[in-house]
């Protein structure tokens, strides 16, 4: 993992940090997105238009592959890992994140192991819901230990909805993608994951996707016992307190809302570079809440979602 001493590192104070930015690791004939992603002088371009300093960088939900085999995904992981590791280092700009296959709990913890020690990485990247195990499974509990031990930071992106019904009118992105935040958010929460590994660093994209009008029912839940529900270290509205967010979500309302539940502290810039869906100019989508408030989320809750 990176070196917080270095020169020009995030954590320096004044360092604006956009988290939710891709690249693609390497040219695949099976795996589809914007051309973009193939340009990274195009995200510094966009970075230099946006007056951010840093691009958190992770690999675009098409190379996810979830629905490879665990042999194949071996070799697949390995190989957008260190593919990304190389697009990153050519430019100080890129914050690279390495990806671990949820889907195959035992391969992401060996993925994890394998680039613990490696420079460069600044955390983690993941699929929210998807094709992942449930992210309460025991299998990840050894993973869950480590990114505690190391006060890692861990990115969870939604990965494609199963639900065949999301097929049409894009809805496996206007209403999969936030969903499946959220899903992946409760299993956390109700797994009690958050309060009982409190140095790993969670940081939801979307701006938590649904998650910000669920908790108060999630919270009923808990109080009226429902089937299923297991003892809390603590209630729900309290637990996603833990959580970091970037803003993306396209409504001054919605950032509201995700400041009362998340925290004025867990608030961070994301883009979503070069998705259609994303933003250009992400400061502006809080900028409502004032410049200093704009100026803590792109710097000083950086370097603590960073570690």
């Amino acid at each position: 993992m990176s070196d917080a001493s270095a020169p020009g590192n995030p954590q320096n104070a004044g360092v604006r940090v956009d988290f939710h930015t891709h690249l693609a690791p390497f040219v695949h004939d099976e795996v589809k997105g914007p051309p973009a992603l193939q340009r990274p002088d195009q995200l510094l371009e966009q970075l230099e238009k946006s007056g951010i300093d840093r691009a958190v960088v992770s690999i675009p939900p098409p190379f996810f592959r979830q629905d490879l085999d665990a042999e194949e995904t071996a070799e697949w992981v390995r190989a957008v890992n260190d593919g990304l590791a190389k697009v990153a280092a050519a430019e100080e700009e890129f914050l690279p994140l390495a990806y671990l296959p949820l889907e195959h709990p035992e391969l992401a913890i060996a993925e994890q192991r394998r680039l613990r020690e490696q420079d460069g990485w600044v955390g983690y990247c993941a699929s929210a819901g998807g094709r992942s195990v449930s992210l309460a499974d025991p299998a990840l509990a050894p993973l869950w230990r480590a990114l505690d031990e190391d006060a890692a930071l861990l990115l969870l992106h939604p990965g494609t909805s199963p639900d065949e019904r999301l097929e049409e009118f894009y809805l496996h992105n206007l209403l999969g993608n936030p969903v499946e935040t959220a899903i992946a958010a409760a299993q956390l929460v109700f797994g009690d994951v958050l309060p009982t590994h409190p140095r790993m660093r969670v940081l939801l994209v979307h701006c938590g996707g649904c998650v910000p009008d669920l908790v108060p029912r999630w919270d009923h839940g808990v109080a009226t016992d429902r089937a299923g529900l297991k003892p809390l270290t603590e209630p729900p509205s309290t637990a996603v307190r833990r959580f970091f967010v970037d803003c993306l979500v396209h409504d001054p309302g919605a950032i509201d809302r995700a400041i009362e539940v998340f925290g004025e502290d867990k608030i961070v810039l994301g883009s979503d570079w070069p998705f259609p869906m994303g933003t250009k100019d992400p400061a502006a989508l809080i900028a409502h809440r004032g410049e200093a408030f704009v100026t803590r989320a792109a710097t000083t809750n950086a370097r603590d979602a960073l570690g």
